[in-house]
C-alpha cells in the first residue's frame, strides 16, 4: 500500500516538532512539508497532492477553520489545538479527529489509524482514472489513454493518446498512483503502458511510433512481458 502523504500547518515550533517526531514513528505516514501558516500551505496544495493535513486552529493570517472552508476537495484533516470549543465546527467540516494539546503518541496513533483504515476501504480497482494537478487545475486522465510518463527533474510529462501534460511531481509519486501490472517502469525516467507497447527489443520499447530506452536495471521487467 502507498504511504499516506501528510503536511503539518502549525505556527508553534515545539508543537510542530512533536508532530514531526510522531509522524516519523508511524510506518504508513510520509511527511511532505511543515508550514507556519495556511497561506503557504494553500500555495503548496495548488501544485501538490496530499492525503492528510495536521491543522492548528490559531494560525497567523488565516485561521485553521477559515482555511478549511477555502478547500474545494479537502484531504483528510486532523485538527491539533489547545481549544476544545472548535470541536463541533471541526466535525461539521468533516474533520477526521480532534487532538487537544498536549496529546500523547497513543492518542495521535488512534487518530492516524482511523484515517488509514478509511483510506484502505476505498476500492482502488474501481477507478480507471486519476486527477493530476496541471497549472492550478485538477485534470482527469484516463489510465486507458496514457502512453507513457517521462521524468523531467522535478516535473513529469504525461503523454496520452489525446494530449501531453506537465505536472510538478516525481516519477515515484506517479508510479504509486498507477495500477500495477498495467503500467511498468522500464527506465529510471520512464513508465509505460503495457497495453500500448507495439514491439520491444532488449534495448527499447516502441509505442505509438515512439522509441523509449530500457534502463540497465530494468531488463528483467521486460523479460516478464
Amino acid at each position: 500500500m502507498p504511504k499516506i502523504k501528510c503536511i503539518i500547518i502549525e505556527d508553534e515550533p515545539l508543537a510542530a516538532k512533536v508532530l514531526v517526531d510522531y509522524i516519523s514513528e508511524v510506518p504508513f505516514l510520509e511527511l511532505q512539508k511543515v508550514f507556519k501558516d495556511a497561506i503557504l500551505a494553500s500555495e503548496f496544495l495548488l501544485h501538490q497532492d496530499t492525503d492528510l493535513i495536521f491543522l492548528d486552529i490559531h494560525l497567523p493570517k488565516l485561521k485553521g477553520m477559515a482555511f478549511l472552508k477555502t478547500l474545494a476537495n479537502p484531504p483528510a484533516v486532523i485538527v491539533t489545538t489547545a481549544y476544545h470549543q472548535y470541536a463541533v465546527e471541526g466535525f461539521n467540516l468533516n474533520v477526521k479527529d480532534y487532538l487537544l494539546k498536549p496529546f500523547e503518541f497513543e492518542r495521535f496513533l488512534t487518530a492516524v489509524n482511523k484515517v488509514n483504515t478509511e483510506q484502505k476501504k476505498v476500492p482502488e480497482e474501481a477507478r480507471d482514472f486519476i486527477f493530476v494537478n496541471i497549472q492550478k487545475r485538477k485534470v482527469k486522465i484516463l489510465f486507458s489513454e496514457i502512453l507513457y510518463i517521462e521524468s523531467q527533474r522535478e516535473y513529469i510529462k504525461i503523454v496520452t493518446t489525446r494530449n501531453e501534460y506537465i505536472a510538478k511531481m516525481s516519477t515515484n509519486d506517479m508510479e504509486d498512483l498507477l495500477p500495477a501490472g498495467i503500467f511498468i517502469r522500464i527506465h529510471r525516467s520512464f513508465i509505460v503502458s503495457v497495453n500500448k507497447i507495439e514491439s520491444y527489443t532488449a534495448e527499447m520499447v516502441e509505442l505509438n511510433g515512439i522509441s523509449i530506452p530500457i534502463g540497465r536495471g530494468y531488463k528483467d521487467v521486460i523479460d516478464k512481458l
